[in-house]
């Protein structure tokens, strides 16, 4: 199993090499300056800008805000953006991983076995002292791709998927994450969505739970010890979500970490409410 992190010092020691990684950014913010604005003020050198709504999601509808994308049109963005499957891939965004663990997903889900994410993101680049690099031109590549023998083509569909009926099953009889904030999840608030809570029997697990003060990613035996608080463990039967299927990627990568499949639930709670008949708790522990 490859570990899914890299650190910056590695990164600028493979960004030297002969054959550097495709490093793509996934700068995005809810309600905050556009992403694209955003990596044009400072991103890896040699990074290119992925947009989260138009290359790793569908159009908002009664799948959620968040969509799984089309996979032919997901493996055109990634051609596009010099992905091979015969090229390493690493996935950046600002700092915590949360949007970056989202195309994480989809590379792994569609065939590619060779991606990581920058451990603290473009802060931690950033802070290093390392070379930023401005502007909002993207290296430009054809439909087809550069060069390569393994062209990317998202041709399978590896990753464990719920839809609504299996994540409502999932939270009751395994575990079955919410990685929202705590407020969200017991219904004391939601900005985004129309109804507030979680669904019945799902554990909060926020994404904040992974990562140390400075965004960086906790080690792997302080990770092992936090779920294994949730009767998370190898072996056991595990699904997540979120707001819309993009942060849920997040904590499905950390358990990858240490060793624990999870199933993602794409639709998530924008999803889940769209049904009247589906039960909402609004309660600060499962229920």
């Amino acid at each position: 199993m490859n570990a899914p992190f890299v650190s910056v010092d590695d990164l600028r020691t493979e960004l030297a090499a002969e054959q550097p990684p495709v490093v793509l950014d996934i700068r995005w913010s809810l309600g905050g300056a556009p992403g694209n604005l955003e990596f044009a003020a400072g991103h890896v050198p040699g990074a290119v800008y992925v947009d989260l709504d138009s290359d790793l999601a569908d159009p908002p509808g009664a799948r959620g805000r968040h969509p799984l994308p089309d996979p032919r049109r997901f493996a055109a963005a990634m051609r596009r953006a010099g992905v091979a499957l015969d090229r390493r891939v690493v996935v950046t965004d600002g700092g915590d991983g949360a949007f970056a663990a989202r195309a994480w997903w989809l590379l792994r889900h569609h065939g590619h076995d060779d991606v990581r994410l920058l451990d603290g993101g473009f802060a931690a680049w950033r802070d290093s002292g390392a070379e930023v690099a401005t502007g909002g031109q993207a290296p430009a590549y054809s439909d087809d791709g550069p060069a390569t023998e393994w062209p990317f083509t998202a041709d399978v569909a590896r990753n464990a998927v719920l839809d609504a009926d299996s994540a409502g099953a999932l939270a009751r009889a395994g575990v079955l994450l919410d990685a929202r904030a705590p407020a969200r999840y017991a219904g004391e608030v939601e900005p985004v969505d129309t109804a507030a809570g979680h669904i019945p029997g799902a554990i909060n697990a926020p994404t904040g739970m992974a990562l140390d003060p400075s965004g960086r990613f906790l080690g792997r035996e302080e990770l092992i010890r936090r779920y294994a608080d949730l009767d998370i463990a190898p072996g056991a039967s595990v699904g997540a979500y979120c707001g819309s299927g993009v942060t849920a990627t997040h904590t499905i990568l950390v358990l990858h970490s240490i060793g624990v499949d999870a199933a993602l639930y794409p639709g998530s709670w924008s999803e889940w409410i769209t049904d009247p008949a589906r039960p909402i708790a609004t309660t600060s522990k499962p229920g």
